[in-house]
């Protein structure tokens, strides 16, 4: 076995494998940003090496740069989780010419299944069914049209590099090809570098279940069962699950053995998994299966198999990296009880699951479920860290197992209504609210059900008069452990001949209020919202009654009934300021960098006509007009923006 290791990545999978080197006594070495200096997965390892700036073409794609902190440190070998350089044939050639061990598949392996039009003829060769559809060399337009005339419409768009649902779009209508296509192959230049695609048909009720396989470098090859990963928003995950709901044996037995037929026909060694589209329009049959891809790494949601079979993926990746055969054969592969993963994100899944940064200045996850179930958080932020725009947004995942799958399913219910976040918005009360939506309870769930029920998953709630009263209380400072340094923060204290008294002023949603509080002699306050009734209220943490209260820089935000309200504190010297301003601009809701531009200075334009591209944290978001109106000025291709930039400007 290594004696050490380097990570070549970040976050929570860089956490996730230093746990289990740590467990078998096997020394890492993280690597880090500028951004990640102070990150989680970097005091956790035993050493690390800074590799370079925040961006990823700076840091964490610089193979050359990485290696040599491997041999700067002594490390043995290269893990490289998921993402980054994982997938990159050429990383895993400079690891061996290094000297080093890849933990992972070879390079051939990663060639043969990195691209996925060429993946998908060899899986043809040997048998495994392939989806309908194009995947040749030819990219002009007009054949790639074409093609999509002959499979017939709908059809998606993907990057045959790649994965995530960058560079994929969906189209319905022909006269609708060309600007997915562009959309598209944009997006798959970003993130890949590669901005070649294929065509394929799409399956009216499609389910995505993909089979975990391992192999070793003996010949072995074995299957873990399979995961439904069909909760999904713009061709992302966001639950996973294992076992399938509705699985069959019959289908069971036809997926696996495609599987690891799949494995072996490339001679895979390591962790991979398998994707496949079932068609769920007539049930789960062994023959509405096919192909979609091969991710030749450690998956996300590797957890849920991990959770059901009662292995460590990672612990068998660094066995078999140093040559050991698979710990165990396939008959000693079993399930048992089902399990759940939530993407806990950094985003805003009312403003179409906007990416939203910010520092995480309160932060809680639950620790306890219900009896005969269990939790498994898995992160790689800290309270007080920062979701910057260099990186995915994912906060954690939320892991739940139990006997069955209704109890494992409620046991994630009760975990992402009780996680708590403040400073950054998150999309913890929309998996609550698909975690409890009565489709996805019954197992009846396909790649379009988020799509179908967006906006009743997403209808954000408005805040109690009880939660804008504790809100109201928490902004005066009363309670706090600090107001003895600062008299004037704190309405507590003594007062000779009146209650002492103080006027609170909020906002909510753009919204302004305004609530009276008042000290009361026996330590609590009176607090009354206008328009709304007075409320009795403490500020002892031991009194169960009080919501979650966490103040931070301007701001309080009250976690009431699996929900978060964020509470500006209204700052009268800056809201003078803003009088006279009109609403007469567009700003960026995120950093970003303008990628296209559709609209020039002088155009009249109408609500809701896309007016330019806004690329942040890897994705594409379109940016609509928000009225009728004249364009004065507008942000230029290329231009780097920050939140709150204003991107155009009309004419009053």
């Amino acid at each position: 076995m290594f004696s050490k290791i380097l990570i070549a990545n970040r976050g929570e999978i860089a956490c996730r494998v230093i746990r289990t080197a740590r467990k078998m006594g096997v020394k890492t070495v993280a690597v880090y940003s500028d951004a990640d200096a102070r990150a989680l997965h970097v005091a956790m390892a035993d050493e690390a090496v800074h590799i370079g700036g925040s961006p990823v073409a700076e840091s964490y794609l610089r193979g050359d740069v990485i290696i040599a902190a491997a041999k700067a440190t002594s490390a043995e070998a290269i893990h490289p989780g998921y993402g980054f350089l994982s997938e990159n044939p050429d990383f895993v050639d400079q690891v061996t010419a290094a000297g080093l061990v890849f933990i992972g598949p070879s390079a051939d392996s990663i060639r043969a299944m990195g691209l996925k039009d060429a993946a998908k003829r060899l899986m043809e060769k040997a048998g495994v069914p392939v989806v309908p559809g194009y995947h040749g060399e030819a990219q002009e337009i007009v054949i790639l049209a074409s093609k999509a005339r002959e499979i017939g419409y709908p059809v998606l768009i993907k990057a045959r590099a790649g994965g995530g649902g960058k560079g994929m779009r969906r189209v319905d209508h022909p006269d609708d090809f060309s600007d997915a296509l562009s959309g598209a192959r944009r997006e798959a230049k970003a993130a890949f570098g590669d901005d070649r695609v294929l065509v394929e048909k799409y399956v009216d009720k499609p389910r995505h279940i993909e089979v975990q396989v391992f192999g070793d470098n003996h010949g072995n090859a074995v299957h873990l069962f399979e995961r439904d990963c069909s909760a999904q928003r713009r061709h992302q995950k966001v639950i996973e699950e294992a076992p399938a709901p509705g699985m069959t044996a019959e289908l069971r037995a036809a997926m696996t053995d495609a599987a690891v037929k799949a494995a072996k026909a490339i001679g895979y060694s390591g962790a991979g998994t398998i994707e496949f589209i079932v068609d769920a329009s007539d049930g789960l049959k062994p023959d509405r299966f096919w192909f979609m891809e091969m991710n030749t790494r450690l998956q996300v949601e590797h957890p849920v198999t991990e959770m059901v079979t009662g292995v460590d993926l990672v612990e068998w990746q660094l066995r078999v990296a140093a040559g050991e055969e698979i710990p165990v054969g396939q008959d000693g592969i079993g399930l048992d009880g089902h399990a759940f993963e939530a993407r806990l994100y950094a985003e805003d899944p009312a403003k179409g699951f906007l990416p939203a940064i910010g520092t995480l200045h309160h932060l809680r996850f639950p620790t306890e479920t219900a009896a005969g179930t269990e939790i498994r958080i898995e992160t790689g932020v800290r309270q007080g860290d920062v979701i910057s725009p260099f990186y995915d947004p994912m906060i954690a995942k939320v892991v739940t197992h139990g006997a069955d799958r209704a109890s494992a399913l409620d046991a994630l219910a009760e975990a992402v209504t009780h996680t708590e976040v403040a400073g950054s918005t998150t999309n913890a009360a929309f998996l609550a609210a698909l975690a409890r939506d009565v489709d996805f309870a019954s197992g009846d769930v396909d790649t379009g059900l988020i799509g179908r029920k967006q906006e009743e998953l997403t209808t954000s709630a408005a805040p109690s008069s009880r939660a804008v009263a504790l809100a109201a209380l928490a902004a005066t400072g009363a309670g706090n452990a600090d107001a003895s340094a600062d008299p004037w923060s704190s309405i507590a204290g003594y007062a000779h001949f009146n209650p002492l008294a103080r006027r609170a002023s909020l906002s909510f949603g753009g919204a302004e209020i305004v609530a009276h509080i008042m000290a009361r002699p026996d330590g609590r306050f009176d607090v009354r919202p206008d328009g709304s009734e007075a409320f009795v209220l403490s500020t002892d943490t031991a009194d169960t009654s009080v919501a979650t209260v966490a103040s931070w820089p301007g701001h309080v935000t009250v976690f009431e009934n699996g929900r978060s309200f964020d509470f500006a504190i209204s700052d009268p010297f800056a809201r003078a300021t803003e009088i006279g301003e009109g609403t007469s601009s567009m700003r960026a809701p995120m950093p970003g960098l303008v990628k296209l531009v559709r609209a020039a200075k002088g155009d009249k334009v109408t609500k809701g006509q896309p007016l330019l591209v806004l690329e942040a944290m890897k994705m594409e978001h379109t940016i609509a007009a928000t009225h009728d109106g004249v364009i004065q000025e507008i942000a230029m291709e290329g231009a780097q923006v920050t939140d709150g930039t204003v991107l155009v400007r009309f004419e009053e």
